[in-house]
């Protein structure tokens, strides 16, 4: 039996042990010192601690970082944290990179997590409800090298288009689709399309370790309709701070 007062799952013998790793590195090119900029009165990084804190599952909580601030940020919202080396937080550093090296390092200390959670701070608006339904797809799902957060995507590939010389070509052809002149049917009679929200990310450990991937072969999935808005640049903090003001101002 899953050992869980709040709510009892029987997909495991024992209590996994989950740990989340939150990637934070000081460089951002399109908001600087994006991860400790203040949104909604809380360093942007703060949302994610704490939604991961409220998990009925997560046990260890990390920041996995180079930059100073934001650790000494992270540490006094409650999180641990994991001292990344400068190789790994340049701007082509890659997820894989720094996942690897954290868990390969804990491994050698004799940390063993069952299940790693990745969580980027620049999606403050996921909640521990979203956390937890993406925990316990794994759970269930014990053939899951990962389980990802996605969304219906608002612009349909089949309906895009690519520039070939002089000429423009359908992305997605008749050949590959099946379909011919998609970019002229309603959008309800095309296949639905999803994309990969960013916004949780649930992985085997020994799909990062031994199969050498993020992802694996077998990838099951949680569909988020809320929106988690993923900050790139000033337009997404506008509209991030405003869903994180209307959820604070409803709880007044």
């Amino acid at each position: 039996m899953f050992i869980n007062e709040k709510q009892p799952l029987t997909t495991m013998k024992a209590k996994p042990e989950v740990l989340a790793i939150i990637p934070a590195r000081g460089g951002s090119k399109g908001i600087p010192r994006k991860n400790i900029k203040l949104i909604a009165g809380k360093p942007m990084i703060a949302y994610s601690i704490e939604e991961a804190k409220k998990s009925k599952y997560i046990t260890k909580i990390m920041v996995n970082t180079e930059d100073k601030e934001i650790a000494e940020v992270a540490k006094t919202y409650g999180a641990e944290i994991f001292e990344r080396p400068m190789e790994f937080a340049e701007d082509l550093s890659t997820d894989f990179d720094v996942f690897f090296h954290q868990l390969k390092t804990m491994k050698a200390h004799g940390y063993n997590p069952d299940i790693v959670v990745q969580l980027r701070p620049n999606l403050p608006c996921r909640t521990a409800q979203h956390i937890d339904e993406c925990i316990e797809k794994f759970i269930q799902n014990p053939d899951a090298d990962s389980v990802r957060s996605i969304k219906e995507t608002p612009k349909h590939p089949m309906k895009m288009w690519k520039i070939e010389g002089d000429f423009l070509k359908p992305f997605i052809s008749a050949e590959q689709s099946g379909i011919k002149d998609s970019s002229d049917l309603p959008r309800q009679s095309l296949p639905k399309v999803f994309i990969h929200t960013a916004s949780v990310d649930i992985i085997n450990p020994k799909t990062i370790l031994e199969k050498k991937s993020m992802t694996g072969n077998v990838v099951r999935f949680v569909e988020i309709k809320e929106l988690t808005a993923n900050i790139d640049d000033m337009t997404d903090f506008a509209v991030a701070e405003q869903i994180l003001l209307a959820r604070k101002n409803s709880k007044k």
